[in-house]
């Protein structure tokens, strides 16, 4: 089990991330966690988490362009690390290991 310890909000914006690869700023993840699970965001949680999951060393984040639409201000893009990476492999593996485990009349949805 890794040494790491995350929540579902990180969790989520984890994938998120891997799932824009290379296009992982704040509005596009934003936007991607609520197309895709159907969860409202907010841009200040989603920044706060970002920090929280750079500071634990599960993401890196890189500078983009400036833009004149952002007054001059360049996106910041985020991308999974090695390590993140690795954390979400074996939370897969723990997921799927108790998901195996449950008897099928647990899951059985007749």
């Amino acid at each position: 089990m890794s040494d790491y310890k995350i929540g579902e909000f990180e969790e989520i914006v984890m994938y998120t991330v891997g799932i824009l690869h290379g296009n992982a700023y704040g509005v596009t993840i934003k936007d991607e966690i609520e197309n895709r699970v159907n969860r409202k965001v907010s841009i200040g949680a989603l920044q706060v988490t970002l920090r929280r999951l750079e500071k634990k060393g599960l993401l890196s984040s890189d500078q983009g362009e400036t833009e004149d639409s952002r007054r001059g201000r360049p996106k910041l893009f985020f991308s999974l690390t090695a390590t993140g990476k690795n954390v979400l492999v074996n939370i897969r593996e723990n997921r799927n290991q108790l998901w195996d485990a449950l008897p099928k009349v647990v899951i059985d949805l007749r």
